[in-house]
């Protein structure tokens, strides 16, 4: 699989008209702005390129790979959280049918824009929409850990004594300056079904989202603004997603993730 660097430039090219809701005068058009100063990719980033490398590495079968992605994943200080309940009443999609997320990218969209949050406490709630089109819970529970991920470079090194000192060592790092600041909320998302999110974030402030997945299936994912513009659009095949921008003002975001596999696929989504 390839990781997925969620596009603007394709949005632009295969996004069809969505209803844009009234909103005050000071925060029309797309909710992106120029970059913000010295920002950078984060835990995000780093985390979701762990998962790519560790897929790849385990592909091959080598275990200098996934002990690079092992150290990767070890890097990144992330906090679990629970997302609250979406109202499915809040969302609307252009049409009513989830084949349009491909074929018309059409993403969901705000019936209204939500109030931003007073606080600092980063909040996300999150809908399902749509009927699964099989029970079938797919061979992984989660996306793996870096203490997983540690294992596999292990048991692929085998007799290779230089390799096993190399991951003891890299073991023995830990957790010595992780890279913080994540948040990351788990939702298995059953095939056929399509989750939207509703994440807060600051304007003029360096925002990204990742998606990892576990690996079982293909997921489509898109990011609107409060006023129904893509943001980031990407439908290729992959369950390992990115994507990075800066608000022009603080306000929700809308990411959509759609199982288009046939089975479930247990995801993490990931934000700085």
């Amino acid at each position: 699989m390839t990781l997925k660097f969620l596009s603007a430039a394709l949005a632009a090219t295969a996004l069809v008209a969505l209803a844009v809701p009234t909103i005050a005068q000071d925060k029309t058009g797309t909710n992106a702005g120029p970059a913000a100063e010295g920002a950078a990719p984060g835990a995000a980033a780093t985390m979701a390129l762990a998962q790519e490398l560790h897929a790849v590495g385990v592909a091959q079968g080598d275990a200098v790979t996934v002990l690079a992605a092992a150290k990767l994943a070890a890097s990144v200080e992330v906090t679990t959280s629970e997302a609250g309940t979406l109202d499915p009443a809040a969302i609307t999609f252009r049409e009513g049918d989830q084949s349009t997320f491909r074929k018309k990218a059409a993403p969901a969209a705000p019936a209204a824009p939500a109030p931003m949050m007073n606080d600092e406490m980063r909040r996300a709630a999150k809908a399902s929409f749509f009927s699964a089109t099989t029970d079938d819970d797919g061979a992984a529970d989660a996306p793996v850990t870096a203490d997983a991920m540690f294992a596999k470079a292990r048991a692929l090194a085998g007799d290779d004594e230089a390799m096993q000192r190399l991951i003891d060592a890299a073991m023995a790092e830990g957790s010595r300056g992780r890279i913080g600041g994540a948040v990351q909320w788990l939702s298995r998302l059953p095939a056929g079904m399509t989750d939207v999110w509703e994440v807060p974030f600051y304007g003029n402030s360096y925002a990204e989202v990742a998606v990892v997945g576990d690996g079982d299936a293909n997921l489509d994912v898109a990011i609107t603004d409060e006023n129904g513009n893509v943001i980031c659009y990407d439908v290729s095949w992959s369950d390992k997603l990115y994507c990075d921008w800066t608000p022009a003002w603080d306000g929700y975001f809308y990411i959509t993730v759609q199982n288009g596999g046939r089975v479930r696929n247990s995801y993490y989504l990931m934000t700085n």
